[in-house]
């Protein structure tokens, strides 16, 4: 694997160690030991990860990720927490964050998040995918969302999980399955952070009345389009 990664770690020897396995890896690694260096840094260089620690001086990894999404809608975010807290992790899905990974966590885990996030990445870049949402028009391949004149760029979560509602408009889809395809696992935590997910979609969508994300109590969720 290779690509450039943003690393923001306030611990200089947990930094040092988590960007010399990635580089062994073949990634090109920028550590930046707070989030104002770390913004900065983000605004000077294209990246194709950011990988940011929670708890930092000057500026936490939630505030930062908040920078970044203003600039950029797309890049993959990575968070790095000791905290496992629901409200925390919520916290940072709200911030703009795609998944997180709590310490203490092995070198081959970040490996795995990592491929994940570059798999899709490459896959969004190289597959179009257009589907019509009442008077919407969703471009997953350029994770677009347009609607008359406006036009709003959705994260890589959100992308994948309108995709899913919208390739499964003729039956409920399963919280479980929707959290096993976009997150990888179903447990209870991520299903209260996919519940946010889908709070952000139900907004984004608002604009056509006809349309509704609806959710089937203790089932899952449907896209339906008024006729």
């Amino acid at each position: 694997m290779s690509g450039k990664i943003l690393l923001v770690e306030d611990d200089p020897n947990l930094g040092f160690v988590i960007k010399d396995n990635l580089t062994l890896k073949g990634f090109h690694v920028t550590l930046c030991e707070n989030g104002i260096d770390g913004y900065q840094m983000f605004q000077q260089k294209p990246f194709d990860l950011c990988i940011l620690d929670v708890m930092m001086p000057k500026q936490d990894g939630f505030s930062l990720a908040k920078s970044i999404r203003e600039k950029n809608k797309q890049v993959p975010i990575l968070f790095v927490t000791a905290k496992s807290m629901l409200e925390d992790k919520i916290a940072g899905f709200e911030s703009g964050g795609d998944d997180y990974i709590v310490k203490p966590f092995s070198i081959e885990e970040l490996l795995l998040r990592i491929g994940v996030f570059l798999r899709r990445s490459n896959k969004i870049n190289t597959q179009e995918e257009v589907f019509r949402i009442g008077t919407f028009s969703f471009n997953f391949t350029n994770l677009l969302l347009q609607h008359d004149e406006e036009s709003k760029i959705l994260t890589h979560k959100e992308a994948e999980v309108l995709r899913l509602l919208c390739e499964n408009r003729s039956r409920v889809l399963k919280r479980e399955e929707i959290l096993k395809a976009v997150w990888g696992d179903d447990d209870y935590f991520l299903g209260r952070s996919m519940d946010v997910f889908i709070s952000k979609l139900r907004k984004y969508l608002k604009e056509d009345s006809s349309v509704q994300i609806v959710n089937y109590h203790g089932v899952g969720f449907r896209l339906e389009i008024a006729v």
